[in-house]
Parts: C-alpha cells; sequence; structure tokens
C-alpha cells in the first residue's frame, strides 16, 4: 500500500522542513511507501528553496514548481494530479493540521469510508474570522439548498478512486471539500485537534475570502438568479406600495412636492433592481466566460524526484 501526501505550500517557508519531518515519520506507521507532494504555489517567501532542500534529503519528497501563483485549490489539484498513492492525504502547509492526525483519519477510513474529513475540533482563528466563517456557510447553505460543517477543512484522507473523480472535473472555479461532498462516496468525519499557524499569518485577506465566497456559491448553485426575481418582485411590491402611500399623502394633505414621487420611485427603486439584477446574471456571465476559454487550470514549471509529462492542465 502507498500514501500520497499533497500539500500546497504559500507564505511559511519555516514550516516546510518541519512539516515533512513530521508526516514521514507519521505515515511510516501505516504504509509500505509513501510520497509527500510539495506544490509551490509560487511563494514570495522563497519556500521552493526549502522544497528543494527537503527533496535532496528524502527521496520520497517530490517537488512540484508552478510558472506562478494559481490559488491553493488549483496548487492542490496539480499535487493530485500526479499523485498514485492507494490513499491520498490533503493538508496544508502551515502545521495548523498536526501531521498525527492522518493515522487518525487512515484509522476512520478502515472501517468502510471513502472519504474521511478532519474537524478541527477547536480552531485557532480570532472571533471575526469565526462569525464570518460561519455567516458563509449559513449563506451558502441557503443557496446550494445543503447542509455544511464549517469546521471541516482541506485536511483529509480519500482512496484514489475518489481523488480521480475528482481530478475529472476540470473547472476553473473550484472547491476541494465542495467538490467532495458532491461526489457523494462513503463520507465522514472526526474531530481532530489543531494547532497555531507555524509562522506568519494567512493571505486570505477578508477580500479575497469574499471573492472565494461568492465564486463557491455560483461555482455550485444557480439559485442566486432565483433570488434577484425573488428580490425584484419584493422592490416592485414596495415600490407600488409607496406610491400609493405618497398617492394618499397628496390628497390627505398635499405636502408631496409634484412629480418628486414618480421620479423616486422610478430611477432608485427600478434603477436599482436592474442594476442588481444585470449585475448577477454578469457574475454567471463572467465564469462562463472563463470555462469556455479553456485555459490550463495550473502550469507546472518544475517537478523533482518524479518523472511526469510537465503538460498544462
Amino acid at each position: 500500500m502507498k500514501i500520497s501526501v499533497v500539500v500546497p505550500v504559500y507564505g511559511c517557508p519555516g514550516a516546510v522542513l518541519p512539516l515533512c519531518e513530521r508526516v514521514a515519520d507519521t505515515v511510516k506507521k501505516i504504509a509500505d511507501d509513501y510520497e509527500i507532494i510539495l506544490v509551490n504555489d509560487a511563494c514570495p517567501k522563497h519556500s521552493w528553496e526549502q522544497v528543494e532542500i527537503a527533496c535532496k534529503t528524502d527521496r520520497h519528497i517530490v517537488g512540484v514548481e508552478l510558472a506562478r501563483n494559481f490559488g491553493q485549490i488549483h496548487a492542490i489539484t496539480a499535487g493530485l494530479d500526479i499523485c498514485d498513492g492507494d490513499w491520498v492525504v490533503v493538508m496544508d502547509c502551515d502545521l495548523q493540521d498536526r501531521p498525527e492526525g492522518i493515522i487518525e483519519l487512515f484509522n476512520k477510513a478502515q472501517e468502510g469510508y471513502d472519504v474521511v474529513f478532519a474537524k478541527r475540533k477547536e480552531r485557532k482563528d480570532t472571533a471575526i474570522v469565526k462569525f464570518f466563517s460561519k455567516a458563509f456557510y449559513k449563506v451558502y447553505d441557503y443557496f446550494t439548498d445543503g447542509k455544511f460543517d464549517n469546521s471541516i477543512c482541506n485536511f483529509s484522507i480519500s482512496k484514489k478512486e475518489v481523488i480521480d473523480s475528482y481530478c475529472s472535473l476540470r473547472e476553473q472555479n473550484r472547491a476541494y471539500t465542495l467538490f467532495l461532498k458532491w461526489l457523494g462516496y462513503r463520507q465522514t468525519a472526526i474531530e481532530i485537534e489543531s494547532d497555531m499557524r507555524y509562522e506568519g499569518k494567512s493571505s486570505y485577506n477578508f477580500k479575497r475570502k469574499i471573492n472565494m465566497a461568492t465564486q463557491f456559491i455560483t461555482a455550485q448553485s444557480n439559485k442566486p438568479l432565483l433570488f434577484s426575481v425573488k428580490f425584484g418582485f419584493l422592490m416592485s411590491i414596495l415600490a407600488f406600495i409607496f406610491a400609493i402611500i405618497k398617492f394618499v399623502q397628496f390628497f390627505v394633505t398635499g405636502e408631496v412636492p409634484s412629480g418628486w414621487t414618480s421620479l423616486f420611485v422610478s430611477i432608485y427603486f427600478l434603477g436599482g433592481l436592474v442594476l442588481f439584477a444585470i449585475g448577477v446574471i454578469g457574475v454567471y456571465i463572467g465564469y462562463i466566460f472563463d470555462e469556455v476559454k479553456h485555459r490550463p487550470i495550473y502550469v507546472i514549471r518544475t517537478v523533482l524526484n518524479k518523472e511526469i509529462k510537465k503538460e498544462n492542465k
């Protein structure tokens, strides 16, 4: 049996070598063979230098350098495309996910599960981050008619057949855990202790999180389009009620300025409504435009310790 551990590397170079050491010590306890695939997503903090050192010290470590920054999920996809383990683990590089938890995930998978996710027992994040995370998944659940646990992270173990199914989905707008949920298979989640980030801070600022949330929702659901229709209907009703109120007020008190009501109702309500609806449609058209270009999800620049075709995928 062989286990593959795929790790997207960005913004935490000091954790690369300790991560590799702890992962290797862990997977040796449960598998005869293993590979640790480190995918450097064009990290500006020179993480690739640490990946090169790791590859020289252990032939089980595979280094993949992308041509530019494509994003965490695209980096994960690059690692999944070249892995060949019977079981595949995905985890972050900042050591918030404890490598020792791989054993717990693997043991749970032996009970007959195809995918086992890690639930962070106590997320080492600020109260604001936790609040917005819960708020996003509440909105996500509404638009997708599903139920997603916000404590579940990328840290997981899956059978190779599940990973092959995931890799067959070649959409530009992608999400790892959400796509695995969509695929189905026999899934479960277990609680695993998490640690503080090894160094630095997350590159996902508020703006990037909002963009990512928008992408996740529109990739999984067309309900926002229906929502814009309902919102437009509601605004039309409010505009109609407001017009009636002002009409009655005109004849009762005579204090309504002539022409003001019609201009206010028509311009602000209907104009805002049209712009909102067009904006929602525009988001979907933009994503359609990205998909029909059929550009590769990532571009590989260099691969160490493994012979693969460096195709753009």
